[in-house]
């Protein structure tokens, strides 16, 4: 009977155990259901950021792209200006040589005009006309460098304000993120 008993009762323990098992598994698959629901919930929220963000970003590269193409014809054109230039002052060159070399050219003296007045030649008035000319292309010159330097500056600093908004966006957690806007950063 004693037997009986000592089973009887070791069994019942056994069951307690069990039971006593069953329900603390119950409770850790609850708790960790609602930790997913909760991670998955976060994942969704930062997805539909990075969503924005990348929108955000492509209506930037879109409100650039303009402004680059912009960029490169003011490039083109200082280039073309400075070639311009070049041209200018090595035609002058040619000028100031021709006049070294035929120095009876330039001015006279006419003597039988009672007073003395002084004539310049035809390439004389060219001379001038050509210094005059030449003046005037390198002052445009200078004025649209002067233009295209500010124009410049402006984009570049379009292109930095944008970079700097794009930061705010980024997550900065994630090394990528911090190097580029750490960058921009310390330009700004």
């Amino acid at each position: 009977m004693k037997a009986v008993l000592a089973v009887g009762f070791l069994g019942v323990c056994v069951l307690v155990a069990v039971v006593y098992q069953a329900f603390q598994q119950e409770f850790n698959i609850r708790t960790l259901k609602s930790q997913i629901a909760s991670t998955t919930e976060q994942v969704k929220s930062k997805e539909d950021e990075i969503v924005k963000a990348k929108l955000k970003i492509q209506q930037v590269n879109d409100e650039l792209m303009p402004l680059n193409k912009q960029r490169d014809e003011l490039v083109k054109k200082k280039n073309e200006l400075q070639k311009a230039k070049g041209d200018s002052e090595k035609a002058l060159g040619t000028c100031q040589t021709q006049k070294v070399l035929n120095p009876h050219i330039v001015n006279y003296m006419v003597l039988d005009d009672p007073s003395h007045r002084q004539f310049e030649t035809d390439s004389g008035k060219k001379k001038t006309d050509a210094t005059a000319a030449l003046e005037k292309i390198k002052a445009d010159q200078v004025a649209e460098e002067q233009k295209i330097q500010e124009e410049l500056q402006n984009l570049q600093k379009q292109i930095l304000e944008r970079d700097v908004k794009i930061c705010e966006f980024v997550d900065e957690g994630k090394e990528e993120g911090r190097k580029l806007c750490e960058s921009k950063k310390a330009a700004q």
